[in-house]
């Protein structure tokens, strides 16, 4: 090797790419013959395979979180023996500021077995507590929807105008699930279907129903029309068929491309960055107010440009099912602009929408499967570590501890 070999050898742009090919080995990313990179498989578990990287860098993060406040908020976690199902009722607790509840959506946050995003823009966090008992049935929280979606523009019928002019009547569920035990009596779907309630869309137009512009200066008159999200591993168990009455609360709506950058682990995102900015690339500092969920996107992009790799390393290939629930029966006539005032007949309180979710799902899944009283909360701490579904019930099986 010559002295110039050796030194580009230790550019940034050559540890970079190391960097990168070593990290998609080590997900199982392959090559075939056209050396597009190919993954295994799109299984539950290699969805978590990809995330496994940020995953630990989020609880690394989040380590003297979760021992300072462990102790004091495990018990608004309950164990099996603290839920009747029939008598679940569900109410929301709005999450502001850095308090009580903004601890415990941070703990609940750290159970999923794929890091929660933090969200953008405008964001509006919940906690669905059971009044009952007074513990934690899960979480969910919207925020700024992505620009570019295909299904869900396909679905509406946008043109790039009426996106630009009405996507600020939708948000996106980016966080939504239950924790232990009521996941197991299929507390997701009752979570999921508070999403599109009284309380939720009478939130969003006292927060920012009157908010002008950035850019243009005038009133925005925003209503919450529709809230998408998408499943974090393929197909969704939680959303299809999630029907109460007459009335659905998510669709589905057709799938994403496979496209991303979620298997770009946070340190590698970091070095990137550096690299941009090295060359005075613009994107590298391009995160203000209004870039939104895109500008990661459009840095590792950036990047992988500048270094001279191929687009496709951004195809992870795992399609999301994508879902939409519209909170009026004329949203999508809305959204369209071939109607002005929402119908909201078919909107129901959070008593309601709890009360049926409970009759339907919860209290027939605790008498079929009455594994959830093996449920203890004193498993808390081993679910964060472990992050998985599947270790939920052994990691905090009852031994009666209390």
């Amino acid at each position: 090797m010559t002295v110039k070999n050796a030194v580009a050898a230790f550019t940034p742009e050559a540890r970079i790419k190391r960097h990168l090919r070593k990290h998609l080995i080590d997900l199982g990313f392959t090559k075939d013959e056209s050396g597009a990179l190919v993954l295994p498989d799109a299984s539950k578990d290699t969805v978590r395979t990809l995330h496994r990287k940020q995953r630990e860098d989020k609880l690394a993060e989040n380590a003297a979180f979760v021992s300072a406040n462990l102790p004091n908020l495990q018990r608004y976690f309950a164990s099996g023996a603290d839920v009747r199902p029939e008598a679940i009722r569900p109410v929301l607790e709005p999450v502001t500021g850095e308090g009580l509840h903004a601890r415990l959506f941070r703990l609940a946050s750290l159970t999923w077995s794929v890091p929660v995003s933090a969200g953008f823009g405008r964001r509006m966090r919940y906690l669905v507590v059971d009044q009952s008992n007074g513990k934690l049935i899960g979480i969910f929280a919207i925020g700024d929807p992505v620009y570019n979606l295909g299904a869900r523009d396909s679905h509406i019928g946008w043109s790039i105008a009426d996106r630009e002019q009405r996507l600020v009547n939708l948000m996106d569920a980016y966080v939504l699930g239950a924790v232990p035990p009521y996941n197991m009596l299929l507390g997701g779907k009752l979570v999921a279907c508070l999403v599109r309630t009284r309380e939720v869309y009478e939130d969003f137009r006292m927060r920012y129903g009157g908010k002008e512009g950035i850019i243009s200066g005038a009133s925005k008159n925003a209503r919450l029309l529709a809230v998408t999200t998408s499943s974090s591993m393929g197909r969704s168990s939680i959303y299809n068929r999630l029907r109460l009455g007459d009335t659905s609360y998510f669709t589905s709506i057709g799938f994403t491309g496979g496209w991303g950058h979620f298997h770009i682990p946070d340190d590698l995102f970091d070095e990137m960055r550096v690299y941009l900015r090295s060359i005075d690339h613009g994107y590298a500092d391009m995160h203000a107010f209004g870039e939104g969920p895109n500008w990661r996107l459009r840095t590792v992009r950036a990047a992988l440009r500048a270094l001279g790799f191929k687009e496709d390393v951004l195809k992870h290939g795992i399609q999301r099912e994508v879902f939409l629930s519209a909170t009026a029966s004329n949203s999508l006539k809305i959204l369209r602009g071939e109607a002005k005032r929402p119908l909201l007949s078919e909107l129901l309180s959070v008593k309601d929408v709890g009360a049926l979710a409970v009759s339907r799902w919860m209290k027939g899944r605790g008498e079929r499967r009455p594994q959830y009283h093996d449920w203890s909360s004193s498993g808390l701490r081993d679910l964060i570590r472990l992050g998985s579904t599947q270790s939920m019930t052994e990691a905090g099986r009852n031994t009666g501890n209390t």
